[in-house]
């Protein structure tokens, strides 16, 4: 097919035999592959890869946030898939909320931070599927938390970018604005105090964080802002291990963590453009890109109607993916204009770190953790240095709607881990970050290795789209052609020219032939791939 609108110059993609990590940051990466070489399995060296990044990206992840991960033993089918999302605290009623008027949460209140769920998954699925002791496996982390880490470029940017959520806790511009001044990149940076917790938590467990002093400093601290969180809210947090849906897209089979994460929507996009055979159009031409935004509108607006916390969520979601919804789903779809859908206002949310780790005896792990925001709430704990998470901000409140905030609930999710896997093995480990975009993400990265068979990390390189759902705008980044943006304008898509890159990504390919390991990882982050 005729490659139009790009460059085919690029960095190629990784390639190793005996064990593979790919992350967005190369201190993570080169970690979690010193795991791989001692002895530890993929689900060590994901654990040691995001406690690392907690430290190296703290604006786009940490153990104030939430985790998903799917697991895949000797890289069979047979997943562990752990939904480690946190629920609201037990007081943050709807009642509560309407009795004080509230309808709306802002990016910095205490009612933004549900209670945190990344350190239960980590622990639990430690000991369930893990090799090392979590102590050994945190031990890269502490140690760049309290002898120091350099600042990355990416990382710089995107604290620059952050100065006014710093400034509005006094915790977090004394760590991360030292001085009244921001870190630039070159910078080394320390963060003695959660160096100290991470330390608490290896020795301890889950209890470490869950309960005693660790707990005590966030809970005590969300209620001097007006939190309603308590130290039972934590000590109950727990995550499940969930079972994982998938479809069959260009001859594989494609898994996704359930609700009340947006993994469903992934499977909704891949679906409904494989049925619309529409790779007969060049990759980033205007119609291709036209029917992909098309799309888009559809499975968000399905998301914004129905997708929850599972336990509150309505029935409608077990048929969303059946071939008489996909199909009523196309015939919205036209060639020659654009869809208008209502405007739900959801938050946007684009910070989160997304892992793939392969191991010498094939164990996959496909490992997501994030804060949400960047910087998350920009709350982080007096004592203890943790910096919270604003996920709570995925909640509406819209009376009687499924994602309607309420109490012990866990939020609409746009975290999505996933895998792809052909006659029961696992084929490939890969994620997409960017919040919103993700599901999107899923749909055009994998369209782009296996409908115009790109390598993986072209497919990953090539300039992204996306139809942000909040803005309602075609989001669309530097190297889509003129001409393209032309046509797409008169068919009636309003576009946004983007100045920040559109998400990032990680992939790990097993090539069950040959026994090697392929490997790519998004430039529009610090990102880095390595394998042994």
């Amino acid at each position: 097919m005729e490659k139009t609108y790009y460059s085919d110059i690029g960095r190629p993609p990784v390639t190793a035999k005996n064990g593979m990590v790919a992350t967005s940051h190369p201190l993570a990466t080169d970690a979690a592959l010193e795991v791989l070489k001692s002895g530890g399995n993929a689900l060590d060296a994901a654990i040691c890869a995001a406690s690392v990044q907690n430290v190296v990206e703290p604006q786009s992840t940490g153990i104030g946030g939430d985790c998903f991960a799917i697991f895949a033993p000797n890289g069979g089918t047979d997943y562990a898939a752990y939904n480690g999302s946190g629920r609201t605290p037990k007081a943050a009623t709807a009642k509560y909320f309407a009795d004080h008027g509230i309808t709306e949460i802002s990016q910095n209140s205490p009612h933004a931070v549900t209670v945190p769920g990344a350190v239960d998954a980590w622990c639990r699925l430690s000991k369930d599927y893990g090799s090392m002791p979590l102590k050994e496996v945190l031990a890269p982390a502490i140690k760049f938390a309290r002898n120091g880490y350099k600042i990355y470029p990416r990382v710089a940017a995107d604290f620059e970018s952050a100065k006014e959520t710093l400034n509005s806790c006094e915790n977090a511009k004394r760590i991360f604005m030292p001085g009244g001044s921001i870190l630039s990149a070159g910078d080394i940076h320390k963060l003695p105090e959660l160096a100290d917790t991470l330390e608490v938590i290896g020795n301890e467990g889950r209890n470490g964080f869950y309960q005693g002093t660790v707990a005590d400093d966030i809970v005590s601290y969300l209620k001097e802002r007006g939190g309603l969180h308590t130290l039972d809210d934590f000590k109950e947090a727990k995550g499940d291990y969930v079972s994982p849906v998938s479809v069959k897209y260009q001859g594989f089979d494609v898994y996704e963590c359930p609700p009340n994460g947006q993994g469903v929507i992934a499977l909704i996009l891949l679906k409904i453009m494989n049925q619309l055979g529409v790779n007969k159009f060049d990759l980033l031409s205007s119609e291709r890109l036209h029917y992909e935004a098309e799309a888009g509108k559809i499975a968000y607006h399905i998301r914004d109607l129905y997708l929850s916390d599972p336990d509150y969520g309505r029935s409608e979601l077990e048929d969303v993916l059946s071939e008489k919804n996909i199909d009523k789903l196309i015939d919205t779809i036209k060639s020659n204009c654009v869809l208008s859908m209502p405007d739900y206002q959801m938050p946007n949310h684009r910070d989160t770190v997304y892992i793939s780790v392969v191991d010498k005896e094939r164990n996959c792990c496909s490992f997501i953790n994030s804060i949400f925001h960047s910087f998350g709430s920009g709350l982080m704990t007096p004592k203890t240095g943790v910096l919270l998470h604003s996920r709570g901000k995925g909640f509406n409140f819209i009376k009687d709607h499924p994602n309607q905030m309420d109490g012990s609930k866990r939020p609409l999710h746009t975290i999505i881990p996933a895998m792809l896997a052909k006659n029961n093995k696992t084929i490939m480990s890969f994620g997409v970050m960017g919040g919103q975009y993700q599901a999107f993400g899923h749909m055009q990265f994998l369209s782009r290795l296996l409908e115009y068979n790109h390598d993986i990390q072209k497919a990953m390189d090539l300039p992204r789209t996306f139809p942000d759902p909040v803005s309602g705008k075609l989001d669309i980044e530097v190297g889509i052609d003129k001409k393209c943006q032309k046509l797409l304008l008169e068919l009636g898509h309003e576009i946004n020219q983007v100045s920040k890159p559109i998400g990032g990504s990680q992939a790990i390919w097993i090539d069950q032939e040959n026994g090697s390991l392929i490997a790519g990882s998004d430039p529009r982050k610090d990102g880095y791939a390595a394998g042994y």
